[in-house]
């Protein structure tokens, strides 16, 4: 989404996940944007949505063309591309500026330099100093000024984050947000740095890391074991490496995220031609199917919403096709696939998420409805891809909005019912048999469940994060026997 208008949402659709920046814009159009799209959620109380912000992130851009104008290069053309600063501002037909530090130690005869998302290609035919290079042109084209430029093949040396960067996520954290895309992550050390500067104060912020790149994609255990999620960036990644590749990177990185139960989000021209055609085409509506299939948490749009002429179009075509996918899926085999994959021993709250995953398949169960602080035992249950939804009942407005990462999660919050304390076991009971009779009710009104069915409750045996290890099955139809705490006087 890019709008600055205040969204309408329906109760009966879920929620997407929302992006907003463009580095180009202000923090204080951005804080408005923000401010709007709040008071927009405020139409679904109990239900928050997620914010995320979409850093920059380490890029290679050419100069600006002389006078403002624009330069044709056409094939078999041998130009100079160089990274002295007195082409930055006098690009022209035979001298290309990149703003690349390290070109000529990068580079070598023979590899390749995609401009404007590879819509010029240039080889490398000479060295000519620490500076500048000789590059043939192997397409006509042509450019104007400030392009991207990407180095396939190539380990790019840039810092993993730029000043501006710093500023992003600092105002990341000023505006409370929920989660950071870090751009062309390329090694654990540069979510551990992006956590440096986000700080003690922005430590709730997920960092999703976005692998758009070849050196993302080989250090891609060591990110996965630091950072909160994954994006798999496909646009940038189909200039890093070859493009019959990005399918098989695709389905190496969600599956390994569907291993260690991390979020794992598809992105990049999921239904591109929709930015200008009311409906899609035949294969963009197989390549969202499959990267359900595949095991995507979500899958995203970006230049459909942001400046495309059928914005509400294309997320209901999107949510259409992302139903029909799921309701192809063998749940069985996924978990036990997963069980089998996952390390040993595992903690009693994971044991506990597959106990209850198991169950389903076998007490005909609607829904799962787990209580959760931090939104940790949702996600251990999403891991185990139950064939219902999993309902999440929580207090904190912060981890209902995280877990919308969460592949089948409906987060729901609980604001009416009074705390007491765990160390009161009776009360405690009573006001956990509260939050999910209400949490069931509202999971009836929405249409998630039948008004008379079996469902699975997950709770602590005392509050706070960390502590969930009993499981209940319960009939909806008895659910009014439960003690009300409206009796207790706490």
């Amino acid at each position: 989404m890019a709008s600055n208008a205040p969204a309408t949402t329906t109760t009966n659709d879920k929620p997407v996940l929302h992006t907003y920046f463009r580095s180009s814009c202000s923090w204080r159009y951005h804080a408005s944007v923000i401010q709007n799209a709040r008071d927009s959620f405020k139409t679904l109380p109990g239900r928050p949505c997620a914010i995320a912000l979409d850093t920059k992130g380490p890029e290679i851009r050419t100069g600006n063309v002389k006078d403002g104008g624009k330069v044709t290069y056409k094939t078999g053309q041998v130009i100079t591309i160089t990274n002295h600063p007195e082409f930055a501002e006098n690009v022209t037909e035979s001298t290309l500026y990149v703003d690349y530090p390290s070109l000529t130690k990068s580079l070598v005869v023979g590899r390749h330099i995609f401009v404007e998302d590879g819509n010029i290609t240039f080889e490398v035919v000479e060295i000519i100093d620490a500076h500048s290079l000789k590059a043939k042109a192997l397409n006509t084209h042509t450019l104007t000024s400030r392009k991207n430029v990407n180095l396939p093949g190539t380990d790019v040396d840039l810092p993993a984050v730029s000043e501006k960067d710093k500023q992003d996520l600092r105002f990341a954290v000023a505006q409370d947000l929920d989660m950071v895309f870090a751009s062309f992550v390329r090694r654990a050390d540069d979510v551990r740095e992006i956590r440096r500067v986000l700080g003690d104060d922005g430590k709730h912020i997920k960092i999703i890391s976005k692998i758009e790149n070849l050196q993302g994609v080989r250090n891609f255990d060591e990110i996965l074991a630091e950072t909160d999620g994954v994006m798999v960036a496909r646009g940038d990644l189909g200039m890093e490496i070859p493009l019959e590749k990005v399918f098989v990177a695709q389905k190496m990185m969600i599956a390994k995220c569907n291993v260690v139960g991390k979020p794992v989000i598809c992105a990049t021209q999921m239904l591109e031609s929709m930015t200008y055609n009311p409906r899609p085409t035949r294969a963009e509506v197989s390549d969202v199917a499959n990267a359900v299939l595949d095991g995507a948490d979500c899958v995203m749009l970006s230049g459909e919403t942001a400046k495309g002429s059928y914005p509400i179009e294309s997320v209901e075509m999107m949510h259409r096709v992302c139903r029909e996918a799921e309701s192809v899926v063998c749940h069985p085999p996924l978990f036990l696939e997963v069980r089998a994959l996952t390390k040993k021993p595992v903690s009693t709250t994971e044991s506990v998420a597959c106990a209850a995953v198991m169950s389903t398949q076998e007490l005909g169960i609607a829904a799962i409805f787990v209580l959760t602080t931090s939104g940790n035992s949702a996600r251990l249950l999403s891991k185990y891809r139950p064939q219902v939804p999993i309902i999440a009942v929580t207090r904190s407005e912060r981890a209902a909005r995280a877990i919308h990462l969460y592949r089948g999660c409906y987060p729901m919050v609980v604001a009416d019912v009074p705390r007491v304390t765990s160390g009161n076991i009776a009360a405690w009971q009573s006001n956990v048999d509260t939050r999910i009779r209400w949490a069931v009710e509202q999971s009836i009104e929405m249409g998630l469940i039948p008004a008379k069915c079996k469902v699975i409750a997950i709770q602590g045996w005392q509050g706070g994060s960390g502590k969930t290890n009993t499981m209940r099955i319960l009939d909806t139809a008895s659910l009014q026997d439960l003690p009300d705490p409206a009796n207790y006087d706490a």
